[in-house]
């Protein structure tokens, strides 16, 4: 096989309380990367749809962490990729996470698979470390496997995943405004107090607890953030009134996806997912935005060759 199209999604980091530990993959967005082998050594990026990537191999995070790859295994292969985007950089759903786990993925597969998926992350972190100026995985996680991923420590690096209910729907909310993840992390606090981060560890253990028993009021209650929320909101315009828009028709847990502009919203009845989409577009419209509205169950599967 000599060139092949991979599928890696878009993803939810943060999850609300789980800075930088909670992440999940959500379907029907994300990015198509089309990888062909080379004669050469070179890495080389073709073409770019739907958003203006950089082509320096230095410069982009689909040949960055691919170029650690390749030094991890000694390799002297070389590869083009066409990369189809189906969301912005700056979203807040993982751009940077779908385009370097996606092209890893398919690259391990076009050499026979030396690794399994899950040892790829560290390569993948790479590329995302390069965007967003720090290393992290609750994006790259579910990009590359799908699933709802904790992390547990990052040194050394150690993740498990955790069941979610089966009737478990997301909204995603996204206003056309770029929040770059750089700008994000420098709002947040250098310190937290003992009370607030105490609320904040009892409720990364209630999402836990209530996606393993599918309690919804419990997941409510936990999805709630002492960290990043507080400063990050007044990033993203009308954020306060979605929010009360979902908190008074059914969600069942609400915040920002990531950095933002996108936020989630948890339902665990579709009608009421369904519900609440003509109120928000009216209130965007009204605002001046354009907005993007996405239905999606937690995609357990993540990066996937679909050709």
């Amino acid at each position: 096989m000599d060139q092949i199209t991979v599928f890696s999604p878009a993803s939810v980091a943060n999850v609300g309380c789980g800075y930088d530990t909670f992440g999940f993959a959500i379907d029907g967005i994300g990015d198509q990367i089309t990888i062909a082998k080379r004669s050469d050594d070179q890495l080389v990026l073709e073409r770019s749809i739907g958003a203006d990537l950089p082509t320096n191999p230095k410069e982009n995070v689909a040949t960055i962490a691919v170029e650690a790859f390749l030094n991890h295994l000694g390799s002297r292969a070389g590869f083009t990729f066409t990369i189809k985007k189906s969301f912005k950089p700056g979203s807040g759903l993982g751009s940077s996470a779908s385009s370097a786990a996606g092209a890893v993925f398919g690259v391990n597969h076009l050499l026979g698979n030396p690794l399994d998926t899950k040892d790829l992350l560290p390569f993948v972190m790479e590329g995302e470390a390069f965007a967003s100026k720090s290393y992290h995985a609750d994006n790259v996680a579910p990009a590359l496997m799908g699933g709802f991923n904790v992390i547990r420590s990052y040194d050394p690096l150690d993740i498990f995943q955790v069941p979610t209910p089966e009737n478990l729907h997301v909204l995603i909310i996204f206003p056309d405004v770029e929040v770059k993840t750089s700008e994000a992390k420098a709002l947040l606090p250098k310190t937290l107090a003992i009370p607030e981060a105490r609320n904040q560890w009892a409720n990364v253990a209630g999402v836990i607890s209530a996606m393993y028993s599918a309690d919804f009021e419990l997941l409510k209650k936990s999805v709630t953030d002492f960290i990043a929320e507080p400063v990050r909101k007044k990033l993203i315009p009308g954020y306060e009134e979605v929010k009360r828009i979902m908190c008074e028709n059914g969600s069942v847990g609400f915040n920002i996806s990531g950095s933002g502009p996108s936020m989630f919203s948890f339902f665990k009845d579709a009608n009421d997912l369904e519900g609440v989409k003509q109120e928000v577009k009216e209130l965007y419209e009204a605002l001046g935005f354009d907005l993007i509205l996405h239905t999606s169950k937690i995609n357990h599967q993540g990066s996937k060759i679909i050709s």
